[in-house]
């Protein structure tokens, strides 16, 4: 993995870039619930200066859900020894510049921002905790979710509940396939199928796309801005138990993004996702971050 050039926290794949190497193990074949939240796959890294552009006047809207103060004593409640600091405001443009019909989406890791925030990613859709959802209204958590039909498909009505949050819905696939196993004609099914089945359940057609895995291929970057996904999102760290993991050094960076997953405690060796997800608030504030929302500052 190659490291960013100095000032510049995002790595962007573009058309003529070198794409991912695309071997996986065996292990990791059978679907992200596997494994306790290993880095599933970094992939190399070619950090790019990108330019900006207004961001879209949904995203206000879409975040309208997570405005106001968090309640009363609620970091006590869920774990923290002290509220969450408040996000800055989001740039007025977003990193994305505008993507040229035919052209492949970018693929990022981080956000270009000097703000000492990180931006909480959650995969698949298996764990439904309404306790969760508590969690997120209380503390009035910003947070993405990469939602595969096949895992989320019998709670969409859980994930309705955090979108009115604010949280922001995108693209996992319908099956969560390896995707470089795939031609371009299934790959194209897999994304474009999600995003038509989030847009009937959920009213706007998702603009960010997570490969399963963190996996993809040249078929993957030309399916995903066929079917309208601006950006590939994979991350930087991931969640764990007990901690955080990094893709490289030991400390969070400002924009870094960070993955993890809906999962249950027969996942997690008893542990709940409020728990875990608890674990990860309290060493992102031990670092000097708070958690800001993907969406806005994309």
């Amino acid at each position: 993995m190659t490291t960013p050039r100095a000032g510049a926290a995002v790595a962007v794949r573009r058309a003529g870039a070198r794409l991912v190497g695309c071997a996986l193990a065996a292990a990791l074949l059978t679907g992200c619930a596997q494994s306790v939240d290993p880095i599933e796959r970094m992939g190399r890294k070619a950090a790019q200066k990108v330019r900006h552009h207004p961001r879209p006047g949904a995203v206000a809207a879409q975040t309208a859900g997570a405005a106001g103060a968090p309640a009363p004593n609620a970091h006590r409640r869920w774990g923290l020894a002290a509220p969450l600091a408040p996000a800055p405001e989001p740039p007025a443009r977003g990193v994305l510049p505008p993507r040229a019909p035919g052209s492949v989406p970018p693929v990022i890791d981080r956000v270009p921002t000097e703000d000492k925030v990180v931006f909480l990613t959650f995969d698949d859709g298996a764990e439904k905790d309404p306790r969760f959802v508590d969690m997120v209204r209380e503390l009035r958590l910003p947070i993405s979710m990469f939602l595969a039909d096949s895992a989320a498909r019998s709670g969409y009505d859980h994930f309705g509940q955090l979108r009115r949050l604010g949280a922001g819905v995108q693209n996992h696939t319908l099956t969560h396939p390896f995707l470089p196993g795939l031609g371009y004609v299934d790959q194209h099914a897999e994304i474009c199928g999600q995003q038509d089945r989030l847009k009937g359940r959920f009213g706007t057609t998702p603009r960010l796309f997570r490969p399963p895995y963190g996996n993809y291929d040249g078929n993957t970057l030309r399916a995903a801005g066929a079917c309208g996904i601006d950006a590939i999102v994979l991350w930087r760290a991931s969640m764990q138990i007990n901690d955080l993991r990094y893709a490289e050094g030991a400390r969070l960076r400002p924009g870094d993004i960070v993955l993890a997953h809906f999962r249950g405690p027969s996942e997690l060796k008893g542990t709940t996702l409020t728990e875990m997800t608890s674990r990860m608030l309290r060493r992102i504030q031990d670092q000097g971050f708070t958690v800001a929302r993907l969406e806005d500052y994309l």
